[in-house]
């Protein structure tokens, strides 16, 4: 039996591991397979999906539109291998993919006999501004979306989604436009009722020649990080990113381990899970469009955020 692909979609910070959370939490006694594809060496977003459980699986160091197409492949295999094998695979790709060069690969013969590239979901946040739509990577992402889910409208004021809609009509896609409140899309629009069919045809277009725009840094430390120096370092870095997310003790909270997320000029911060044993205390990574930000600024900034020894 075939077993269906949903690729999930999405420029950095739009909700996609809200969505992908949401999915395995309530999976409904189906069995999902996740691969997670995080752009950077330190993979946070599979820490924060479903406590990185079995069913995850990590690709890092890269995305997978290009460096990791073959370990992406090879992952496939190895799902399509398990006993029981999983009822649907779900592929979160890197904010900065392009989907198009994944729906190619997607495409092939054999991998489409075997696990066939089913639904195509862009999560979009909703505040984003309606002109970074003409950007060449948010429309190859619209494109080849089936579903456009509109994020974190709880965050956006109360005209965003409607301004969006019109945006994304602009654009002339043909995929159906929903609300994703906290991460919750109806099941039935992304998983089929059935797989005993042809999947659907593709034409993801030429093969454009790949694009480097972003860079990750990653900043590490095996000390506590202090709060209000932590909202100091951000406010000073924050013109210079485009994303970032980690995973730190602080001092004020000693032993608990918090997420953080930078996105859209906006950031918050959660209690996280148990800290993984052996791992740094802190953990961070920032992306940045290249060039923009320096290794020695980041790392001059980030260690004001330290813990006294």
């Amino acid at each position: 039996m075939p077993v269906p692909i949903l690729l999930i979609t999405g420029f950095l910070g739009a909700g996609k591991t809200t969505v992908v959370n949401h999915l395995l939490a309530h999976a409904e006694g189906r069995r999902i397979a996740a691969v997670v594809n995080d752009f950077g060496a330190i993979n946070i977003d599979a820490e924060l999906i479903a406590g990185a459980s079995d069913g995850v699986v990590s690709l890092a160091n890269g995305c997978i539109c290009c460096s990791l197409e073959g370990d992406l492949l090879r992952t496939l295999a190895t799902l399509l291998r398990r006993d029981p094998k999983p009822e649907y695979i779900v592929i979160e790709t890197s904010g900065v993919a392009d989907p198009a060069d994944i729906v190619r690969n997607l495409m092939d013969p054999v991998i489409l006999r075997e696990a066939p590239l089913e639904t195509v979901l862009c999560v979009m946040d909703a505040a984003t501004p309606p002109a970074a739509l003409d950007d060449a990577l948010h429309r190859s992402q619209l494109r080849v979306a089936d579903i456009v889910a509109l994020s974190k409208l709880d965050l956006a004021d109360e005209g965003a989604g409607s301004r969006m809609r019109e945006a994304i009509r602009a654009q002339r896609v043909p995929a159906v436009v929903v609300d994703a409140p906290h991460g919750e899309i109806p099941s039935a629009l992304l998983f089929p009722a059935t797989v005993d069919r042809a999947p659907p045809l593709r034409e993801p277009g030429p093969k454009r020649p790949a694009e480097q725009r972003f860079e990750t840094l990653s900043w590490t430390s095996d000390r506590p990080i202090s709060l209000p120096r932590l909202q100091q370092a951000i406010g000073r870095l924050a013109p210079k990113l485009a994303r970032a997310k980690g995973l730190f003790e602080t001092v004020e909270q000693p032993g608990r381990q918090m997420v953080f997320q930078f996105a859209a000029g906006r950031a918050t911060l959660a209690p996280g899970e148990v800290p993984m044993s052996g791992a740094p205390r802190a953990r961070i990574v920032f992306i940045a469009e290249l060039g923009v930000l320096s290794k020695a600024e980041l790392d001059g900034i980030m260690e004001t955020c330290v813990a006294d020894r």
